[in-house]
């Protein structure tokens, strides 16, 4: 279990924290005053600090503040007769977990215990993640250590080398544009453009235009000549992005640019040197495309010069923690915020299919990270289809000893009338005071809320 240090200059109060924290398989020291309590911490390794506010010598705010210097990691729960707010404010800006009053009740200290160490648990994983994210192989944007990310590395170091065309296949939301990018920016064009473009995005006569170019004149509202995005990449690099929606007219002209390395303008009789490197992306089967004559082949092997086939997040959940911690760097650097997030969550995205890959797991974290309770992203953050959960059961006073053969519940439903059942009788005995049932429950006053609202328990 935890070590845990306790100071106090009652002997009262000591000899019964001891003995309830030591039930429970928690190592305890203790200490009546502040400066042998800053020796033991100076000494030994404790994962909590509970320590009042009025003691000799050194004051419990003292100690606190001294004690998260030694061990950053360490959880502080402040007791006090003094049950003051100013004292309680002071106590949570240098660092105090929490602020319980004496006399307190024996479950309430255990479960205030039991929070703290939850949470600076949670801080010091994510601190190991972050870690781990920094050490994690990296290609550019590309996140990730697993061997199919591995596999996809090495081709993209062998291809930027090289002037050859690129094909890369895959899954929507697998990250095909910033392998792309990875190609790009490793290759002798780095300085010089990258253009992207979705092919998919655009009508025929548009994207022809979009990619050449027209002159003045060509069709109505052409008022003026107009650079494509092939001129615009000179020198560089062009992405072409759900390259099997174009249609068989524009295949064909596609394709002699990529043999002559030469386009026209839209109402042009005369044609422009162009110096790019084409990049192709699909997640459709293009082969299959060329059996049903939507697709030319010879512009199929011009394009696929070399294959890069990149893995769904499915293949790759090994990845999940360092794309995960990657996102939520990400979303706390663009709001200012500080979200962390469990091990039990990262356990539970690992155990999602993922059909929408990398970009569905960003959305999934953003979403979560924006709506968590006290900077923690917790498994009611996750949409129901991660966690698997079915929908709150009706019936708050649902029991198993209720249940007959013939209305068995769903194990899941049960679990989350079970879970209904215990707030409501948490609720009633503290009288209907919620914010004190949150307390006990160790749950945020909006969670609490939240549980009610979804059980449809009053």
């Amino acid at each position: 279990m935890s070590r845990i240090l306790i100071v106090d200059d009652e002997l009262s109060i000591v000899d019964v924290l001891r003995s309830l924290l030591e039930r429970e398989g928690h190592t305890v020291e203790t200490a009546s005053e502040g400066a042998t309590a800053l020796k033991k911490l100076r000494e030994s390794v404790f994962d909590l600090l509970i320590t009042d506010i009025r003691l000799p010598e050194v004051d419990g705010i003292t100690l606190l503040r001294q004690a998260r210097e030694l061990q950053s990691h360490l959880a502080v729960i402040v007791i006090t007769a003094y049950a003051k707010v100013d004292n309680a404010v002071e106590a949570m800006k240098n660092g105090a977990f929490d602020y319980v009053t004496k006399p307190f009740k024996f479950d309430e200290i255990l479960l205030t215990v039991q929070r703290a160490l939850t949470y600076e648990q949670t801080l010091a994983e994510n601190e190991v993640l972050k870690s781990s994210l920094e050490a994690d192989f990296h290609f550019g944007c590309l996140v990730g250590d697993s061997e199919p990310m591995r596999r996809v590395y090495k081709l993209i170091e062998k291809v930027a080398r090289t002037e050859s065309t690129i094909l890369i296949t895959g899954q929507s939301g697998t990250g095909k544009e910033l392998v792309a990018k990875a190609i790009h920016s490793a290759s002798a064009r780095f300085e010089k453009p990258f253009v992207p473009i979705n092919c998919a995005a655009m009508p025929e006569t548009l994207l022809e235009s979009e990619l050449f170019g027209y002159r003045k004149g060509a069709f109505t509202g052409a008022n003026s000549n107009k650079k494509g995005l092939f001129e615009a990449a000179n020198g560089g690099s062009i992405f072409l992005d759900e390259i099997g929606s174009i249609p068989l007219g524009m295949q064909m002209t596609l394709l002699r640019v990529l043999q002559e390395k030469e386009i026209r303008m839209v109402g042009s009789t005369e044609d422009i040197k162009v110096d790019v490197r084409v990049i192709a992306a699909t997640n459709e089967n293009l082969e299959k495309k060329i059996e049903d004559k939507t697709f030319r082949e010879d512009l199929f092997y011009r394009l696929s010069v070399i294959p890069i086939e990149l893995p769904p997040l499915s293949k790759r959940l090994s990845d999940i923690p360092a794309l995960t911690a990657h996102f939520l760097q990400q979303f706390n650097n663009d709001n200012s915020r500080n979200v962390e997030i469990s091990s039990a969550v990262i356990k539970a995205l690992q155990h999602y299919s993922w059909p929408g890959n990398v970009r569905e797991l960003e959305n999934v974290v953003n979403s979560a990270a924006t709506l968590c309770d006290d900077n923690i992203i917790d498994l009611d953050n996750l949409p129901a289809k991660i966690t698997g959960e079915s929908s709150h059961s009706a019936q708050c006073s649902s029991s198993a000893s209720d249940m007959t053969s013939s209305n068995t519940m769903e194990l899941k439903k049960y679990m989350k009338s079970v879970e209904a059942t215990y707030i409501k009788s948490v609720v009633d005995s503290c009288g209907g005071d919620k914010e004190k049932a949150a307390a006990k429950l160790g749950v945020s006053i909006a969670t609490l809320y939240r549980k009610m609202n979804n059980s449809n328990c009053d």
